[in-house]
C-alpha cells in the first residue's frame, strides 16, 4: 500500500514545531501525475520538438507532428531527427588503420611501459574516431502545395495546438495552413521501428497536402556535436523505390529499407519521395517502418501504442507531490516524469546509447561506457529493470572483445573500452586512460540481481560480474615502498583535467573498486564458488582515497584540490564515493560531510559542469542525512542544469550562438535526466538501512508526497 506523508505538528504557545512525518495509506493515481505534465506546445518553438519512440528508435517532430522544418529547429534550437542504435556507417579504409596507429606509449606504476591508443589528431586517430558513427534515416515532413507556390515556412502555421499525451504515447498536434484546419497524430510502436501517422484535413482531400520522405547522406563530419544533416554528394548514395511500398537505402556500407503501409512516388528532388490519401479522402494514414529488414506494415495500429504506455506508467514507481506548499515541488514533480519518459524512449537498445539518446548525434553516435551508470542505474529502481537489461545484454555479448581489449594490455579478464561503436572497438583519445566504466557492469548486474535474485539472473551475469572483476584486480599493483595497491597512471579520472601519464589514486576509483570486487566475491559465493583470495587481499590492501586538510581530494598525486581553484574545475568526482555508492568502510561520512560544504562553497560551478554532476552531488547530501541540500542542489538553476519544456536539458546553453550554428553544443544530454532519476529515487525508495522512510524528502513541513512502488538501492 503506498504511503502519502503528512507533516504532524504541534502547537506550542504561538509556534508551531515540526516533529516529523506521519504516514497515512493513500492510493496514488497515476494516469492524474503524468497527464498533468503533457508538454503543451502553442506556438513555434525551436526548443521543444517533441519525441515517440521505442528505447532503441526514436521519432521528432516540429509543431506539425512531423519533421517539416529541420533547418530552422538545428539552426535555432533541438534538432529533428529519426535515429536508431542499429544504423551504423563506416567510410572506406584504404589505409587499413587500426589502433595500433594511434598508440602512444606510457610508463605504468610499475615501471613497466604499454601503448595505449591516445593520439587523436593523426590520420589514423581522426578515421578511428569517426567510424563507424550512428546513421541519420531520414526525414519525414508535410508535403503542403502552398497557393502562391512559394516555399512552405514556420510562418505559414498558424493557430498551434500541440500535445505529447504521455499516458498513451502519442502526439497530438492541430494547427491551419492558410485558414484550413489540420490534425497530425504521430506515435512510434513499442515493438518495432515504425512511425505511425494520421493527417485529417481538407487539404489531404484535394491532393494538396501529403508526406514527403527525404535521406540525406549523413550528419556534417565537420561537427562533433549535434550536427546537421549532409545534403551533399546525391550520387555518393541510393535510394530506390523497387516497389511502390518499399525504399531501398545504401549509404557508406550500410543498407536498409524503409517500408510504407501506403505507396510513395519519387518526388524531382533525389532521394525524395512522397505519399499522398486517396482522391476526396480526407484522411491519410500511414505507417512507415524502418529496418535492415522490413516487410510493409499493415496501416497505423494506435491501439497498440495506447495500450502499451499506461502499462509502462501502471509498472512505474510514482511520486505525487500535488499537496505540497513548497514552490519547488511541482518542478521536481514535472521533472521526474518527462525524465522517465525520455529515457524510456531514448536509451534502451541493442546497442547502449550515446550521451544525447536519439535526439541528436554526439561524438559520432558513440556509446560512452563511464556514461552506463547514469543511463541505465535508475531502471530497476523505478520499475524497469528489463530496460536496464537491455543495455546490460550488450555487454555481456561483448566479452568477448573486452577479453581481447585485456590481454592486449596484459590484463586479465576483461576491460571495457570508453568510447565504442556496436562492435566495442576503441576510440583513440583520451578515451583509453578513463578507467571509472570498469565497475559499472558490476554495479547494474547487482541491481538485476537484487530485482530478481535468482539462479538465472547469477548464470546471465556471472561471468560479466567475475571477468570485469578479474580485469579490474589486475589493473592494480602492489608497491612493495608502502604495501599498498595503488591504481595508475596512466589514468585519466572521473575529474577530466590531470595529466593521466602522473595521475595515481583518485578518491571515487578507489572507492569503487573496493566496493565493487567485494560484490563481485558476493556473486562468487551464490554461485557456489570460493573467494578468491586474491581480490581479498586487494580489498584489505588497497590504498585508501587521498585526503587533505580533512577533506578528500581529487587524486593522491595532485592533492591541490583545495588550495587551488584551477583543480576545482570540471566533475567534483570524490563525492561520488558516498551518494551514487552506499557507505563502505572506504569512507569516512564525517569526511565526506566536510568534502560536501566544500564542493558547495568553492567549487567552480561556473567551468564545464555538467548536468548529472547536480543529482550526483545531491545523492551525496542524501546519504549525509542532508535533503534540504539535496532538493536545493538537484533543482538549482545553474549552468548545464536548465531543463527545457520537452524535459530535456542541453548542455553548454549559455555560450554565445554563432551565425549558422546551433543554440546549444548538445542539444539533449540524457546522463543529467537519468543521474536525475538515480538521486529521486534515493530521496524516496531510500538505501539498505535508511534512516527512515523518503530518507531525501525535506521534514520542514512544506512536502507533501504520496509515493509507491519504490525499491531501495544499494
Amino acid at each position: 500500500m503506498p504511503r502519502r506523508l503528512h507533516t504532524a505538528t504541534l502547537i506550542v504557545g504561538a509556534a508551531m514545531l515540526v516533529v516529523g512525518p506521519t504516514a497515512v495509506a493513500s492510493g496514488v493515481d497515476r494516469e492524474s501525475v503524468v497527464r498533468r505534465h503533457d508538454p503543451v506546445v502553442h506556438a513555434v518553438d525551436w526548443d521543444s520538438p517533441l519525441t515517440v519512440g521505442n528505447g532503441g528508435f526514436a521519432f521528432t517532430v516540429d509543431v506539425t507532428g512531423l519533421q517539416t522544418f529541420p533547418a530552422d529547429y538545428h539552426r535555432q534550437g533541438v534538432p529533428l531527427e529519426t535515429l536508431s542504435r542499429w544504423a551504423w556507417v563506416e567510410d572506406e579504409n584504404p589505409e587499413s588503420y587500426t589502433l595500433a596507429d594511434a598508440c602512444v606509449e606510457f610508463e605504468q606504476a610499475d615501471g613497466s611501459t604499454q601503448r595505449f591508443p591516445t593520439n587523436a589528431s593523426g590520420a589514423a586517430g581522426r578515421w578511428l574516431r569517426m567510424n563507424p558513427r550512428t546513421h541519420p534515416l531520414g526525414q519525414v515532413a508535410l508535403d503542403w502545395k502552398k497557393p502562391d507556390g512559394g516555399e512552405f515556412t514556420p510562418a505559414d502555421v498558424h493557430d498551434i495546438e500541440q500535445r505529447l499525451d504521455l499516458w498513451h504515447g502519442v502526439i497530438r498536434s492541430r494547427f491551419t495552413l492558410d485558414g484550413r484546419p489540420v490534425k497530425v497524430t504521430t506515435a512510434c510502436l513499442p515493438d518495432d521501428d515504425t512511425v505511425v501517422l494520421r493527417i485529417e484535413s481538407d487539404l489531404v482531400a484535394s491532393g494538396d497536402l501529403g508526406v514527403r520522405l527525404a535521406f540525406p547522406r549523413g550528419h556534417d563530419l565537420a561537427v562533433k556535436n549535434t550536427p546537421g544533416f549532409d545534403w551533399s554528394e546525391p550520387e555518393s548514395h541510393s535510394s530506390t523505390l523497387p516497389e511502390p511500398t518499399r525504399i531501398r537505402r545504401r549509404v557508406n556500407g550500410l543498407t536498409y529499407a524503409v517500408g510504407l503501409s501506403r505507396p510513395a512516388s519519387p518526388s524531382t528532388a533525389p532521394h525524395t519521395f512522397v505519399v499522398h490519401g486517396d482522391p476526396g479522402s480526407r484522411v491519410l494514414e500511414v505507417a512507415i517502418a524502418f529496418g535492415t529488414r522490413v516487410s510493409d506494415p499493415p496501416p497505423p495500429d494506435f491501439a497498440a501504442v495506447e495500450a502499451h504506455w499506461p502499462a509502462f506508467w501502471q509498472r512505474s514507481a510514482v511520486a505525487d507531490f500535488s499537496g505540497s506548499t513548497n514552490p519547488l515541488a511541482a518542478t521536481l514533480e514535472r521533472r521526474i516524469v518527462l525524465s522517465q519518459y525520455l529515457m524510456a524512449v531514448q536509451m534502451a537498445g541493442a546497442v547502449p546509447p550515446q550521451e544525447s539518446g536519439l535526439t541528436c548525434a554526439t561524438w559520432y553516435g558513440k556509446h560512452h561506457t563511464e556514461m552506463i551508470w547514469w543511463h541505465a542505474a535508475h531502471f530497476p529502481l523505478w520499475g524497469h529493470p528489463d530496460l536496464l537489461a537491455r543495455n546490460l545484454d550488450w555487454y555481456v555479448a561483448k566479452l568477448p572483445e573486452a577479453r581481447a581489449i585485456a590481454a592486449a594490455r596484459r590484463l586479465r579478464g576483461a576491460r571495457w573500452a570508453k568510447m565504442v561503436g556496436p562492435g566495442l572497438r576503441e576510440s583513440p583519445g583520451g578515451n583509453p586512460l578513463i578507467v571509472w566504466n570498469q565497475p559499472h557492469a558490476i554495479a547494474l548486474a547487482e541491481l538485476l540481481h537484487r530485482d530478481a535474485p535468482t539462479a538465472e539472473t547469477l548464470d546471465r551475469y556471472g561471468d560479466l560480474v567475475q571477468e570485469t572483476a578479474d580485469g579490474m584486480a589486475s589493473m592494480l599493483w602492489l608497491d612493495p615502498s608502502r604495501d599498498e595497491y595503488v591504481l595508475g597512471p596512466p589514468l585519466w579520472i572521473v575529474q577530466e583535467i590531470y595529466d593521466p601519464s602522473t595521475s595515481r589514486n583518485p578518491s571515487y576509483e578507489l572507492a569503487a573498486w573496493r566496493w565493487t570486487l567485494g560484490i563481485a566475491q558476493q556473486w562468487r559465493e551464490r554461485r557456489g564458488l570460493p573467494r578468491e583470495a586474491s581480490w581479498d587481499d586487494i580489498i584489505a590492501r588497497l590504498a585508501a582515497p587521498p585526503r587533505r586538510g580533512g577533506r578528500y581530494v581529487a587524486l593522491e598525486s595532485h592533492p591541490d584540490t583545495w588550495e587551488n581553484l584551477a583543480s576545482r574545475h570540471d566533475h567534483p568526482g570524490m563525492v561520488m564515493a558516498l551518494g551514487m555508492m552506499p557507505r563502505t568502510p572506504a569512507i569516512d561520512p564525517d569526511t565526506m560531510g566536510r568534502t560536501l560544504d566544500a564542493v558547495l562553497a568553492e567549487w567552480d560551478w561556473e567551468t564545464k559542469i555538467w548536468g548529472w554532476d547536480y543529482p550526483m552531488i545531491a545523492m551525496t547530501a542524501v546519504r549525509l542525512g542532508r535533503p534540504e541540500v539535496a532538493v536545493e542542489v538537484l533543482l538549482r538553476d545553474g549552468p548545464n542544469n536548465r531543463y527545457l519544456p520537452n524535459g530535456h536539458c542541453p548542455q553548454r546553453s549559455l555560450e554565445k550562438r554563432k551565425p549558422g550554428s546551433p543554440r546549444y553544443d548538445i542539444a539533449a544530454y540524457l546522463p543529467a535526466n537519468g543521474a536525475f532519476l538515480s538521486a529521486v529515487s534515493l530521496m524516496l525508495g531510500g538505501w539498505d538501512g535508511a534512516p527512515h522512510e523518503h530518507p531525501g524528502v525535506p521534514r520542514d513541513g512544506t512536502w507533501v508526497v504520496a509515493a509507491e512502488g519504490w525499491k531501495p538501492s544499494p
